[in-house]
């Protein structure tokens, strides 16, 4: 498989993450997938947005489960972007996407959109929970499912075969030789995250990872460059 390059939240090192416009960014600078996250409104919309609450990304304030889709849409989340519903990011872009939910209700959503449009090619589900990414394969036979590990040990490897992951997305500051090595033997491929600099890129590289997320889209025009 050819080594990918991942937009996180779109390319949020240029545009405001998690938006239609940071969305489009990404595809337009060939990337290869578009990495984003998935929460439900209180009225059970699933809307595309980071955090739990709307205070970090957008001028307003409190939880996204307090706020009905209408309140949610209201709100500026940069440069005048809404906050987008999955279904609009489906149909703004083409690339493959890798949506990362956050508990089992939201797996249980995604789950709906992904038979009424049939995207277990286009859509691979991440967590960072191992019950959510059970349940979205119970629910998706065949679906393409990552585990995310911010902080872990060799343990990750075990998780995610338990969970029945093809993937690990990996912090790459705590990836070591020994974790690709189990990975590899579970026959399990490998994302770094988050891969900014050249010499996280090297980093990746040098370990023979299969993809790296990135917030800035230039870290796909020198990574064929870098050995």
């Amino acid at each position: 498989m050819n080594f990918l390059t991942i937009g996180h939240r779109g390319v949020m090192g240029v545009e405001p993450e998690n938006t239609l416009r940071s969305f489009v960014a990404a595809q337009e600078a060939g990337l290869d997938v578009i990495e984003l996250d998935l929460h439900l409104s209180k009225d059970g919309a699933l809307v595309v947005m980071h955090d739990a609450d709307v205070d970090r990304t957008t001028d307003g304030t409190g939880p996204i489960a307090e706020k009905t889709l209408a309140e949610l849409r209201a709100l500026d989340a940069g440069r005048g972007e809404r906050i987008p519903v999955f279904e609009e990011v489906l149909d703004a872009v083409t690339l493959p996407l890798q949506a990362e939910i956050k508990d089992v209700a939201a797996a249980r959503a995604l789950a709906e959109v992904m038979h009424a449009r049939n995207l277990a090619g286009r859509v691979e589900v991440s967590s960072f929970h191992d019950e959510a990414i059970a349940e979205i394969a119970r629910l998706v036979p065949g679906v393409r499912t990552a585990l995310i590990a911010s902080r872990y040990g060799t343990d990750i490897v075990d998780r995610a075969v338990e969970a029945g992951a093809r993937t690990v997305c990996l912090n790459i500051r705590r990836l070591t030789l020994e974790i690709v090595e189990r990975a590899r033997k579970a026959d399990l491929r490998i994302i770094g995250w988050v891969v900014n600099t050249q010499d996280h890129l090297r980093l990746v590289r040098a370990l023979g990872l299969d993809g790296a997320t990135t917030d800035h889209p230039e870290i796909k025009r020198t990574g064929r460059f870098t050995a």
